[in-house]
């Protein structure tokens, strides 16, 4: 999500300082200037340290000595987001300087400095490796030590919005902020059966375990996914996580809308879940060759498998659609599974997508299902795995997918 540039020397050196300054970055520079810059980057890395080896030890008193004592509600803030981290099971937690400049005035005696910096923490017995989340912070320099005065955090961790209550599970951690422990229970509950049933469709290596957050409310789940709240309105949850990870990955997190999860009645919370377990499960074997008709209806499928449902009850709004003779032509693209489409465009996606899926482990078998999804995982084209796996063309396929989505709504084609 982040990109980066060079060319000439004191001309574009001056351009470059300039612009970079305005960033809160620094670029080019003096001798003197760079050996200070130098001297300060090497000073605030060790508040860092001394900073996150307070959080690691629960050292209340360290963690706010590295607190500008002068940035009275930064530092009240900051009091309670340690407070708030004890119910969080912390495997690691540290901070890495990434780079200083920005040089400013601060109130009173010193001058302050920008920081780019990335939090890196473990959660215990979920994260394989650390989550890296960028972090920008402004240090003020007094009396000779450099001090944390402000930061823009934003609310972007749950524990930045409020307490945090932790529930375990067998095979998941609930994370909630504003939500009864009975609710997150529930939710540990459901995720504790979601599991199982994804490694019996799935059916390989993975950690077996997920992370579950609840926010406060809709806005607050928008918040930490850093969009508008408009994207997630009537979404009941959804998973982060970068595609073909590793064994070697962060545990995804899976996000719960509270207020469109709360309308759902126990089967379809029960469906969200595993459905959103699939997304965990499966991530490592995901790739951006992965079509979401693909990833979006495995994940359905593994949450609908063994539960009796038929297709009408499963895809209500495909089959209005059939019975209106307005079947789909094609397999759903990318695009139709946007959020911020029309909610009938995004629910036929979805249900074409699933039927897509049943139709292979039906009428060739669930491990070939498994292998078109490893296999597109591994970038290869749709052509070729199509046909190397299942024997037929694209153009078979969709129009076998036609036809079986026709039948399951008692239309010939």
């Amino acid at each position: 999500m982040t990109g980066r540039r060079r060319s000439g020397r004191r001309a574009v050196c001056a351009l470059a300082a300039g612009l970079l300054t305005l960033q809160g970055l620094a670029g080019c520079g003096s001798p003197d200037t760079a050996e200070r810059t130098d001297g300060d980057t090497r000073s605030v890395q060790r508040v860092l340290d001394r900073w996150s080896a307070a959080v690691r030890d629960r050292d209340e008193k360290a963690y706010l000595a590295a607190v500008d004592p002068q940035a009275w509600d930064y530092r009240a803030e900051r009091q309670r987001v340690f407070d708030r981290l004890a119910a969080v099971p912390l495997a690691s937690w540290e901070y890495r300087l990434v780079r200083t400049g920005g040089f400013a005035p601060a109130p009173g005696p010193g001058r302050r400095i920008a920081a780019e910096a990335e939090l890196r923490y473990r959660l215990d017995g979920y994260d394989s490796a650390p989550v890296v989340v960028p972090v920008r912070l402004t240090l003020a320099g007094r009396d000779g030590r450099w001090y944390v005065a402000a930061g823009d955090s934003a609310g972007r961790q749950l524990w930045e919005q409020g307490d945090v209550t932790a529930v375990r599970g067998a095979h998941s951690l609930v994370l909630g902020v504003g939500q009864d422990r009975a609710r997150l229970q529930a939710l540990a509950d459901l995720a504790d059966r979601a599991v199982p049933a994804v490694d019996t469709a799935w059916r390989g290596a993975w950690a077996g375990r997920v992370v579950i957050e609840m926010p406060a409310s809709l806005d607050r789940m928008a918040a930490l996914l850093g969009a508008p709240p408009a994207n997630y309105r009537g979404i009941a949850a959804v998973t982060t996580g970068e595609v073909g990870g590793t064994a070697a990955a962060p545990a995804d997190r899976i996000v719960v809308n509270p207020e469109a999860y709360g309308v759902l009645g126990e089967f379809g919370r029960r469906i969200v879940l595993t459905h959103e377990t699939a997304h965990v499960a499966t991530r490592a074997a995901t790739s951006p060759s992965t079509p979401l008709w693909l990833s979006e209806g495995f994940a359905d499928w593994a949450a609908y498998r063994g539960t009796g449902r038929t297709a009408r009850q499963a895809a209500p709004e495909l089959a209005d659609a059939v019975a209106a003779g307005k079947g789909p032509q094609q397999l759903p693209g990318d695009a139709d599974f946007g959020f911020t489409g029309e909610a009938g465009r995004l629910a036929r996606a979805y249900e074409g997508g699933w039927l897509a899926c049943r139709m292979i482990a039906e009428k060739w078998n669930e491990a070939k299902l498994v292998d078109v999804y490893r296999a597109f995982g591994r970038k290869r084209p749709a052509k070729e795995v199509l046909r190397k796996v299942l024997g037929v063309d694209q153009g078979e396929f969709t129009a076998r997918w036609r036809a079986y989505v026709a039948g399951q709504f008692g239309r010939t084609g």
